[in-house]
């Protein structure tokens, strides 16, 4: 099990590093690449950039080290949180390609803080 949690938490945080490091500080490849930032504004798409990189960081780092482990659960419900606010946002705008992808990252993240908070 720990084996499947561990393969699950890189690529989430895989995931999440290359779509905040975009969002953060590549503003006009987000522009061109994601539909939704052109009406949205550059310090959202950025402030959701930062939190997206502190939570790929928090999928790994915490758990790899040792050190405050359980701030690993912490971050992984934290981006479940924003996978469910992100299929709003995208179901609102009739993107339902983006809403299965945030519904497939919430299922893993979900089974990250299942399978650590019984760890």
């Amino acid at each position: 099990m720990n084996i499947i949690l561990w393969i699950m938490q890189v690529l989430l945080a895989a995931m999440f590093l290359m779509a905040g490091v975009m969002k953060a500080f590549q503003y006009e490849r987000a522009k061109a690449t994601l539909p939704w930032v052109k009406e949205t504004s550059k310090g959202l798409v950025t402030f959701i950039g930062i939190s997206e990189l502190l939570g790929g960081i928090g999928l790994i780092l915490p758990q790899l080290t040792g050190i405050l482990p359980w701030l690993t659960l912490l971050a992984t419900a934290g981006l479940a949180i924003v996978m469910v606010l992100a299929a709003i946002f995208h179901a609102r705008r009739k993107e339902y390609s983006g809403v299965i992808f945030n519904i497939v990252l919430f299922a893993m993240c979900a089974f990250v803080v299942y399978g650590r908070g019984l760890v």
